[in-house]
């Protein structure tokens, strides 16, 4: 955007440095420094415009001039012409709500331009919501977060603020680690949307402790803490705001043991952070996420099925706080449920909405009893989010207590019923995976009659195992006793594991057959230069030259593939002994030529 006239700009860009240039507080361009009443003389420059596009434009969130040494990448990003780059405009940042983001070609760019216009100066505005800031980061452009968060505040109702916070303390970590900083990650409210002025700032580091081999990883992820919390109080001071930071510390050994139980907090973090560095590492885990990729394990629903089992003794200490932990004790069995039927663990905003889905109405296996306390739960969570709930009596919470183990109690016989469920499934597929086979194998029998024949044409002849007989009579078996729900998950798994060697010892027999019907049924052939095969089977002779696969018919070749082939060839008994057709010679005559049999 580039209206008007080309103002001063002496001093403004040099003293807005990038985030990695951040020194000591002692060394920082502080009070009484040049560069800072420079900034402080382009600030009342720009203040009438400011008070113009704020009283036009009153929701904006963030009014500032962006560092002079980022001008380049936004004029590249956004492809300002050689011309406009020319009279080298001073580039500010405009940030508002994600709601007005439809008005932003229609209504507030033309408008900024014309008050830029009015007040005359060389000055292009980049107006983005905080959706576009985040995209910056998700897309690996983390230069252009360092570029926003480092921007001289013109006006901040706490996003910039913000940023600015954990931009500096980000420029601190890596100043100190970047070797083996993995990931640096930013989340919670100012990611969603929800933070207020005064709001906590969240933010995660990962530290790659692959190549640590002597330190005891309690003893090295003590130190890292104690460093990296350090910086959190020179980053308040040269930021200069009080937004507490929270800034958790992981080793990324620690973080993929607990992305692989899928922990919801992990899942949170991956879901909703947005990375302002990145080696590689968290990106991929974010797409791997959404794809559904990393699913949860059976120790993980163990473990996180135990928090609802807390409440009792946590609530005896406190009274918000207890509130506080029987909320969790609530969400998080019910997201191991969700994630033992197979769903992604729901974040707390949409939890109610779909256990009602998945619980309620499809599975019908949770009362609409339970789920309007479900319901209920995540309202007063909300009110306390948003500080409407101070306070709660004992009595009140001694009746959310009650209702809490009520709750958990049915969880524990959902559990059970999904548990039952899936054990069944596994039974089920096992037993027709088995039966496929040998009705494959031996041909399109009864149950029983493949039994008997399985026992009496491969295990009696020594083709498979004798032990093999008794596996197939305990599948039957267990599928029998799963049916009455009596199954135990230890039966299921075993008879898992011995079906998973049987099909193994069916399938290799398989492939025995096929290769002795091959080699006892095939002639090689040479016709000029070139050589061929004649598999013989019970279906007809097949013309095979380089992966070309013909019929050869009674009077000419005919059309034919591999399918078809593979087809005749397990349907050809092994026993079978080799034997020619004359019209197979005279057809190949007729299609070749001469030929020679070669032995």
């Amino acid at each position: 955007m580039e209206p008007g006239k080309k103002p001063e700009q002496k001093g403004l860009g040099g003293q807005l440095n990038s985030p990695d240039k951040y020194v000591p507080q002692s060394q920082m361009p502080g009070q009484n420094t040049e560069a800072i009443q420079q900034a402080e003389k382009t600030k009342k420059e720009l203040e009438d415009l400011k008070k113009k596009i704020l009283k036009k434009f009153p929701f904006t969130m963030v009014l500032g001039v962006l560092p002079a040494n980022s001008f380049k990448i936004f004029e590249d990003d956004e492809g300002l012409l050689p011309e406009e780059i020319e009279k080298k405009p001073l580039h500010m940042m405009m940030i508002i709500p994600e709601d007005h983001f439809k008005d932003v070609a229609k209504k507030i760019k033309p408008e900024v331009v014309k008050l830029v216009q009015e007040s005359k100066q060389n000055i292009w505005v980049h107006i983005k919501t905080p959706v576009d800031v985040w995209n910056y980061g998700l897309d690996s452009k983390y230069e252009f977060l360092d570029a926003i968060g480092s921007s001289f505040p013109l006006h901040d109702t706490g996003f910039l603020g913000q940023l600015r916070l954990a931009t500096i303390h980000k420029s601190l970590v890596l100043r100190k680690f970047e070797k083996y900083v993995a990931s640096y990650v930013i989340g919670g409210s100012l990611v969603t949307g929800t933070a207020g002025k005064d709001s906590d700032v969240d933010t995660f580091v990962i530290i790659d402790d692959t190549d640590v081999k002597r330190m005891p990883r309690l003893q090295l992820l003590e130190k890292l803490r104690g460093i990296i919390y350090d910086y959190i109080r020179e980053a308040n001071a040269l930021a200069g705001i009080s937004n507490p930071l929270n800034v958790q510390v992981y080793l990324l050994t620690d973080f993929w043991d607990n992305v692989k139980d899928a922990n919801p907090v992990m899942f949170t973090f991956i879901r909703d952070g947005v990375p302002m560095y990145d080696r590689g590492t968290f990106l991929p885990w974010k797409l791997l996420l959404q794809m559904g990729k990393i699913k949860p394990s059976p120790e993980a629903v163990d473990k996180f099925m135990k928090y609802g089992e807390q409440n009792e003794g946590l609530v005896t200490r406190r009274m918000l706080d207890a509130f506080v932990d029987i909320y969790w004790g609530i969400v998080t069995p019910t997201q191991a449920l969700m994630m033992l039927a197979g769903q992604a663990p729901p974040t707390p905003k949409v939890i109610a909405q779909e256990v009602k889905k998945l619980f309620v109405e499809k599975e019908k296996i949770m009362g609409i009893k339970e789920w309007n306390f479900l319901d209920k739960m995540m309202k007063m969570w909300k009110d306390y989010e948003h500080g409407k709930i101070k306070s709660i009596p004992g009595k009140e919470i001694d009746e959310i207590l009650k209702e809490a183990n009520e709750y958990d109690k049915k969880l524990k016989e959902i559990r059970k019923k999904l548990e039952g469920r899936i054990v069944l499934q596994g039974v089920e597929q096992t037993y027709n995976d088995v039966f496929d086979l040998l009705k494959a194998l031996i041909g399109n029998r009864s149950k029983e009659q493949l039994v008997k024949d399985f026992e009496k044409e491969l295990v009696k002849t020594g083709r498979i195992s004798k032990r093999f007989i008794g596996v197939l009579r305990d599948i039957m078996a267990i599928r029998q006793k799963a049916k009455t729900g009596k199954i135990t998950q230890g039966e299921s798994d075993k008879v898992r594991r011995e079906a998973s060697e049987l099909v193994k010892a069916l399938t290799e027999y398989s492939q025995r057959k096929e290769l002795a019907v091959i080699d006892k049924n095939m002639l090689e052939i040479r016709y000029g230069e070139r050589k061929a095969e004649i598999i013989l089977t019970g279906s007809g002779a097949f013309f095979v030259e380089e992966g070309r696969v013909i019929k050869i018919g009674k009077t000419k070749f005919e059309d034919s593939n591999a399918k078809e082939l593979e087809k005749a060839i397990s349907m050809s008994d092994q026993e079978m002994k080799a034997s020619i057709e004359s019209h197979v010679f005279d057809v190949l005559k007729k299609e070749l030529g001469g030929f020679e049999i070669e032995f």
